[in-house]
């Protein structure tokens, strides 16, 4: 039910900050909105973590002892994650890949349009620079939970949309595990088309809500 109100809150959102161009006929969905509907699927990111039934104490022990344990704590959480941001808006200048901050989360927003043909899991041979560079900043700060999620527009089926999404978070995680990123670190979520950032009913709507998330969650020790 929770997850039902919040998907809705969203879409009520998106209404009310989509307006109409008289010039093209199609409605254009505010950058607030669209801002304000990303900080909603990144916080599903987080229910979904809070709501795995895995050993989340284990995992970050795990993770912990792999980054010589402690480093991101005894140096301050807010300031691990402002230099990864930092690190990460650096390699991303130009990439078409978008940067958000909410707290101590970094969410990695990349277009699929950028990343994947129509239909296609597969990702584009130009696009693989682009994620060798998030890689290189992943294992400098190696004290962050990597949640990679999928997202489709509404088109085709809800179950083929889900299963699209899936693979496609499952690509790039398995790239990014390619440049000797820990497995451990790693978690890959299919949202299908329950996360839109833009309306579905327009051609740029539905680019947008193509595309896949990295997020990033520091890891703390309990």
């Amino acid at each position: 039910m929770k997850k039902i109100i919040t998907i809705a809150s969203a879409v009520l959102l998106l209404q009310a900050c989509t307006t109409f161009d008289p010039y093209t006929g199609e409605s254009k969905t505010s950058k607030t909105a669209i801002g304000a509907a990303t900080g909603a699927s990144l916080a599903a990111v987080v229910a979904y973590i809070a709501n795995k039934d895995e050993d989340s104490n284990t995992r970050n022990k795990r993770i912990l002892a792999a980054g010589a344990g402690g480093a991101a704590i005894g140096g301050g959480i807010g300031f691990y994650m402002d230099a990864q941001e930092a690190k990460l808006r650096k390699k991303l200048r130009d990439s078409g890949v978008s940067i958000q901050r909410e707290g101590d989360k970094i969410n990695l927003i990349m277009p699929g349009n950028i990343i994947f043909a129509t239909n296609s899991a597969n990702i584009n041979s130009n696009f693989t620079d682009v994620l060798s560079s998030v890689a290189l900043v992943l294992e400098e700060y190696n004290q962050t939970l990597i949640v990679v999620s999928g997202h489709t527009d509404s088109i085709g089926s809800a179950q083929h949309n889900q299963k699209l999404s899936e693979e496609r978070a499952g690509g790039v995680v398995q790239y990014l595990r390619g440049q000797k990123i820990l497995s451990d670190r790693f978690e890959i979520v299919g949202f299908g088309e329950e996360q839109p950032v833009a309306n579905n009913n327009t051609a740029g709507g539905r680019e947008l809500n193509r595309r896949v998330e990295i997020t990033l969650l520091p890891v703390l020790e309990s």
